[in-house]
């Protein structure tokens, strides 16, 4: 059977990123869906000092693994100032200095909400830009606007919204 590894790029015990992702991993029929918690991943921040004293943290490596054993991913990425947030940030610089290609060649549903009309997509866009660098191919993108107004009580109130997330997970579990 197929792996998806699934997370939301947040450490906010109430995020709504978590909520889509939670919600989108449901959706996935003929796959096992690992979603994770970044909060299961301490890590200190990142620099170069520490990496030279200390290494790269085990929490680095057993993400990594989680990647590298997916058949895919799906990722909601929540946006602070109109990028990643911390969090995930991170997590993604210690990886990369384990290995430079990060996302392994995974096929990738790429996603992002927010409580306003733009959905995440400052960070969609900074996200589409650089991941391919990582060796990732990004199959679909969904993003869900005007969170609280789109979403309430664990499901879509918007079917459009709710047919391009069904659409675009359907793209994922074709290119896996």
């Amino acid at each position: 059977m197929k792996k998806i590894l699934a997370f939301a790029g947040s450490n906010s015990k109430t995020s709504i990123n978590k909520q889509l992702v939670t919600y989108a991993s449901d959706l996935i029929d003929n796959a096992e869906v690992n979603l994770v918690d970044l909060n299961d991943f301490d890590l200190p921040l990142y620099g170069i000092d520490l990496e030279k004293s200390h290494g790269i943290p085990h929490n680095a490596h057993k993400f990594f693994n989680l990647i590298k054993e997916s058949d895919g991913l799906l990722i909601s990425l929540a946006e602070h100032n109109g990028s990643y947030a911390t969090v995930f940030k991170n997590l993604f610089d210690w990886m990369s200095r384990i290995e430079a290609k990060t996302f392994c060649g995974k096929p990738m549903l790429l996603m992002a909400t927010s409580p306003g009309g733009r959905g995440g997509a400052s960070v969609l866009e900074a996200a589409a830009n650089r991941f391919p660098f990582h060796d990732t191919k990004i199959v679909a993108q969904f993003s869900l606007p005007l969170f609280g107004d789109n979403f309430k009580g664990g499901q879509f109130v918007n079917d459009d919204l709710n047919d391009q997330l069904k659409s675009a997970v359907q793209k994922l579990q074709s290119a896996i």
